[in-house]
């Protein structure tokens, strides 16, 4: 694909996969529309921004600069114990402002294309929870969303599908991204980073959870991937397709910080063995995520060391 001067709407962007995701479509020659409910500080001064939340007002802008490319990442997301007012919350910032996203875009003449990230979290959990193996997760597999953000992300899912079987001319994919980490990130990896730094002890709990953790760059590099392969729509899983382990992280971090100290937490919970069945994804682009997660864990306290000598 000649990413030379197109149009391109990137939701979310200033987060952990839509800030890398940003600067890759500069560095291809896309001209990008910036959208976040935070401020561009650090996207370049290449990158046309706009700071509004999308759940109150879908910015003109988005017409007027007629895309031809969305990516939508935008949401809000909970960890996995949602508070109760949480499902106000996810159907606002979630459900209701994609519904209203995709109503606007899919007016756009210039509109070929919508890369949804939605999340892994749809699959029915019976599948890969309290199992005795780990479940390597398939497109195909049985839906029942987990919890509220699964549930969000699936009726996303079915509004592309719908515009997709209307439209001659508009391809849907949603990107069903299994667990993230990366810099400047509020996943799990990233707190116990910033607590080692501290010299804190970090709290854990279910050592023998296995998730399929994948680094934020590769994310965005895998949507890059998939907004190029001409087949791309319907539901494309984008993981590593390697289960790692909660206690295979503490040591790498007990090798990276010498003397760490570990709180084991008896806390009854479910015990996940998940990955992504990668096969689709690999057919579509030709391409895997590379990055391992001694390396990318590795990334992520270089990180967040030289954010705290500033």
């Amino acid at each position: 694909m000649n990413w030379k001067d197109k149009n391109v709407v990137v939701t979310g962007s200033s987060g952990v996969i839509g800030s890398v995701l940003v600067n890759r479509l500069v560095e291809l020659g896309a001209r990008v529309l910036s959208i976040d409910i935070a401020s561009g500080e650090g996207l370049g001064t290449s990158v046309e921004h706009i700071q509004v939340d999308l759940s109150k007002e879908i910015p003109r802008r988005i017409t007027d600069f007629d895309p031809e490319i969305v990516f939508h990442l935008a949401a809000t997301f909970e960890r996995t114990d949602e508070e109760p007012d949480y499902w106000k919350t996810s159907f606002k910032n979630n459900t209701l402002l994609s519904h209203e996203l995709l109503s606007v875009i899919s007016q756009c003449n210039s509109l070929k294309l919508i890369i949804f990230a939605s999340s892994y979290l749809i699959y029915n959990p019976s599948i890969y929870l309290n199992s005795e193996s780990i479940r390597s997760l398939k497109e195909s597999d049985s839906i029942s969303p987990r919890n509220l953000v699964g549930l969000g992300k699936y009726y996303t899912e079915r509004e592309l599908d719908f515009i997709q079987k209307t439209s001659t001319q508009i391809h849907a994919v949603s990107a069903r991204i299994f667990r993230v980490y990366g810099r400047g990130s509020r996943d799990v990896i990233s707190r116990w980073i910033r607590s080692a730094l501290k010299g804190e002890t970090i709290e854990v709990y279910g050592r023998d959870g296995f998730f399929d953790y994948i680094y934020a760059d590769d994310v965005a590099e895998g949507l890059v991937r998939i907004s190029q392969a001409d087949a791309s729509q319907g539901m494309v899983n984008l993981g590593t397709g390697v289960a790692r382990s909660v206690g295979d992280i503490v040591s790498i971090l007990q090798s990276e910080f010498p003397g760490l100290q570990v709180r084991e937490l008896d806390r009854e919970s479910t015990k996940e063995g998940s990955c992504a069945d990668m096969t689709r994804f690999k057919q579509l682009t030709g391409w895997a995520p590379s990055t391992s997660l001694n390396e990318g864990i590795r990334q992520v306290i270089d990180f967040e060391k030289r954010r705290r000598a500033q």
